[in-house]
């Protein structure tokens, strides 16, 4: 299959194409070269759940190594690549895990993580995790920690291991990563030789408490941290001059309350941070910080509705853009409706407008090989897959690498259309919704609520084949229109839908869902009769309330790796994150609960406990191993259904799967079965 997957995806044609660029190429324009994609065909539930070709592109330090993930017994494996004699390795050969993330060390190793790539809210690691170590050639392999599956498998709950953090410029054996190795509560930053698996501590004398993220310097001085307590929500912003000076406070934040200051990186001289902080205005954007005199310089980078650089719980976004090696800030990005990059850098500007000639109709994004000589161009549209080039700056030509899913394209996807959903009480919240190809306007014609997974998660976005948009192309296919709402708590949207999800759950928060359907109708597409929500993880806690809630309005559900009853899914010890006391205390707020989970509250927003019925037809599915959502979750609910005599139509329960589905054959068998679902309840 990897053979299959070199000669077909990478450089099929590649002998000839280079023969033919290079020579005579404009100063100013780029020559395009190709590998042909499938011909247009009927779409097939294969089409879909068929694994990428290749994801995670990265290219080595010389730039003539191209590694990425491949399809291989079922997960997503290393693959490496000589651009030069065009030969490829297989380099994992894992049936249980995917690999989820991959850098090199120098030219010759590669360091990998492990998890589910096809998840609710983006690809996660949940029981994955671990580090490993591969050299290029496959001769040597390392484990250099153990995943959180192992750890829990010898009944330890307190997991202990290493993250890829950074490279070290100029080092071929060792590089840097994150970890809790000297305190377990407390993330630390370690040097690492990938040959032997041995770490050095590089922070020491930090300031007391749990250390949680780290900034470093361009000479690899680790100098703002971010601390918190085990058993608060409380982070705190240290900073220190240099590495013999002592910590300074510059800030304090709640993540659930705001204002965040989010240090994003040092500015050439070392001196000036850039941090992403959203107080007295809409959302984060991106500033200069003078932390000497702890005071900000000037805005940076801003977007009138959407967060840059950190979302308003502190999570990492897209912001701002450094150059390889160099750490020279040349840009900023934002995720907007669709992704939007803005260049400081003339020279860059210039690369993305004859990008954007060559590859019309496309988002185009691009990075600098490590050895400055080429650029890794990523190219993605709502209705392609993802497709990867080479860019030859010399010879301005463009070599394609190959495509995510070339199977999928214009003639089998549906457009991916961003709304703004208005909610009652006034919040405008970004949104999309996807509709039939062969779509007739004025139409009424049945459709789905796709509710995303977290819920604090920003889960779909425009032009990747995220858990929602997957979904919502698969039903478009069959004739449905597919509404994939975001809603207040979903963060990357602004403070005001962020922070007003907080108190709402199962309330307010499952009102937005409401509001999302009832656009549809207005929009006149959707048939108020036949309108059916789907889901998974928050999603799937989301249909059975939805289902419960606003029984007039949803004819049917399909609830995937659910959450029904909110005490138990915070305090079992199945769930992998009732045990740390910040996590709980969140989702405390999250639910509204000022002191206990025995408040009445729980209860009332826990569709398994509450006494409400539901009486539509409902498909439940689970994956059995599941530790964010434990399969108690699911048999709870099924109990109270078969008790109130309203059992689910279709139960499925995919041995060997954990939080989403990882194999083809059963992403397979999970769509026959919901779309024999909708035939039999939403069709009719």
């Amino acid at each position: 299959m990897f053979k299959q997957f070199t000669a077909a995806c990478l450089f099929a044609a590649a002998g000839a194409a280079l023969a033919q660029t290079g020579q005579g190429a404009a100063p100013n324009n780029l020559t395009r070269v190709e590998v042909q994609g499938a011909k247009a065909s009927l779409v097939t539930i294969d089409d879909f759940v068929r694994q990428p070709q290749l994801t995670q592109p990265i290219m080595s330090r010389s730039g003539r190594f191209f590694a990425s993930t491949a399809p291989s017994r079922g997960r997503m494996n290393l693959v490496v690549m000589d651009l030069q004699t065009r030969q490829g390795s297989l380099l994992s050969s894992l049936s249980d895990f995917d690999v989820i993330s991959i850098n090199w060390v120098g030219e010759d190793h590669l360091v990998f993580s492990l998890g589910q790539f096809n998840s609710p809210t983006g690809p996660g690691q949940f029981d994955g995790g671990g580090l490993f170590a591969v050299s290029r050639d496959g001769k040597y392999q390392r484990r250099i920690s153990p995943t959180i599956r192992e750890v829990r498998a010898q009944n330890q709950f307190v997991y202990r291991g290493l993250s890829y953090f950074r490279s070290i410029p100029g080092s071929d054996t060792e590089f840097l990563a994150t970890g809790n190795l000297t305190s377990a509560e407390s993330t630390d930053v370690y040097r690492v030789d990938v040959r032997t698996g041995r770490s050095t501590l590089m922070t020491q004398g930090r300031p007391a408490g749990s250390a949680t993220r780290w900034v470093l310097d361009s000479k690899l001085v680790p100098r703002v941290v971010e601390m918190n307590k085990p058993d608060e929500l409380l982070t705190t912003v240290f900073y220190r001059k240099d590495a013999n000076s002592p910590w300074e406070e510059l800030a304090r934040y709640d993540p659930t309350k705001g204002p965040v200051f989010k240090p994003l990186a040092f500015e050439a001289d070392d001196k000036t941070l850039q941090v992403a902080f959203n107080g007295d205005r809409n959302n984060m954007a991106v500033f200069r910080y003078d932390p000497e005199a702890k005071k900000m310089i000037e805005v940076a980078a801003q977007h009138p509705r959407f967060d840059m650089g950190a979302d308003a719980q502190g999570a990492i976004v897209p912001g701002v853009i450094t150059e390889p090696g160099t750490g020279k800030i040349i840009g900023y990005a934002v995720s907007a409706d669709k992704p939007q990059t803005v260049w400081i850098d003339p020279t860059y500007q210039r690369f993305q407008s004859m990008i954007d000639s060559a590859l019309p109709n496309s988002v185009n994004s691009f990075r600098r090989t490590p050895d400055g000589k080429q650029f890794l161009v990523t190219s993605i549209s709502d209705r392609s897959s993802p497709r990867w080039y080479l860019m030859n700056e010399e010879k301005k030509t463009l070599e394609e690498i190959g495509a995510g899913r070339p199977w999928l394209n214009a003639d089998k996807l549906a457009e991916v259309r961003p709304f703004m959903l208005k909610t009652r009480d006034g919040l405008e919240i970004p949104s999309y919704y996807i509709l039939p190809r062969d779509y007739v306007p004025g139409t009424k014609i049945p459709t789905v609520l796709h509710i995303h997974g977290g819920p604090m998660a920003r889960a779909d976005f425009w032009g990747q084949f995220t858990f929602g948009i997957t979904e919502g192309q698969v039903l478009a296919s069959r004739g449905y229109a597919v509404v994939i709402p975001n809603f207040r708590i979903t963060p990357g949207l602004g403070n005001d839908i962020y922070y007003k999800g907080f108190g709402t759950f199962g309330r307010q928060m499952s009102e937005d869902h409401e509001d999302a359907a009832k656009w549809a109708i207005a929009q006149g597409f959707a048939d108020p009769k036949r309108i059916c929500i789907s889901g998974a993880s928050y999603g799937g806690y989301a249909v059975l309330r939805a289902l419960q809630k606003s029984p007039d309005l949803f004819r049917c559900g399909i609830s995937g790796l659910m959450v029904s009853d909110l005490r138990r899914q915070l305090t079992s010890r199945f769930t992998d994150f009732s045990t740390n006391d910040a996590a709980v205390d969140y989702w405390r707020r999250v639910l509204g609960v000022k002191s206990s989970l025995d408040e009445a509250i729980v209860r009332e927003v826990s569709p398994a406990l509450n006494g409400l019925p539901i009486r539509q037809p409902l498909f439940i599915y689970a994956g059995r191993d599941d530790v964010r959502t434990p399969l108690e979750q699911t048999r709870v609910m099924i109990d109270a259904l078969n008790r109130a005599g309203t059992p689910p139509k279709d139960v499925f329960i995919a041995d060997n799967e954990g939080h989403g589905f990882g194999k083809p054959e059963n992403n397979k068998e999970l769509y026959e079965r919901m779309l024999k679902f909708l035939a039999e309840h939403l069709e009719k």
